[in-house]
């Protein structure tokens, strides 16, 4: 009998605890590097994709990062939407959370929590 497991199903070491989920232009260097910071000081492993080569589309190494971590926080800002590699990022945390039960920490960076409930204003479009 299968047993249910907050871990992923690759047995593989955690490198992070936690994911930073975020659009670079908006927030990177301002919120999310201080939360980074922070994190980091309390001896919290913490991925953030500064050093990645962006591209058309998100890459493997990538979305195994984000199931091996333990817990993602997606930082929505006003443009988090308009970019598709986010929204790929987002796809695979919301598949993570469903399928190993990732804990998702969604935090709202200057915009309104009902417009990315509802789909509405940049969410919507």
């Amino acid at each position: 009998m299968a047993s249910s497991s907050s871990c992923p199903p690759r047995n593989a070491k955690k490198l992070h605890d936690v994911f930073l989920s975020f659009r670079g232009e908006d927030t990177r260097d301002n919120f999310t590097s201080h939360l980074h910071y922070v994190l980091s000081l309390k001896g919290i492993k913490t991925f953030v994709d500064d050093q990645l080569i962006r591209g058309d589309n998100i890459s493997r190494s990538l979305l195994d990062t984000i199931e091996a971590s333990s817990i993602s926080i997606i930082i929505f800002s006003e443009r988090y939407a308009s970019s598709r590699w986010c929204l790929d990022e987002l796809l695979k945390i919301l598949e993570c959370k469903h399928d190993y039960g990732q804990i998702v920490i969604p935090v709202f960076y200057r915009v309104d929590p009902s417009h990315v409930r509802w789909k509405t204003g940049t969410f919507g479009d």
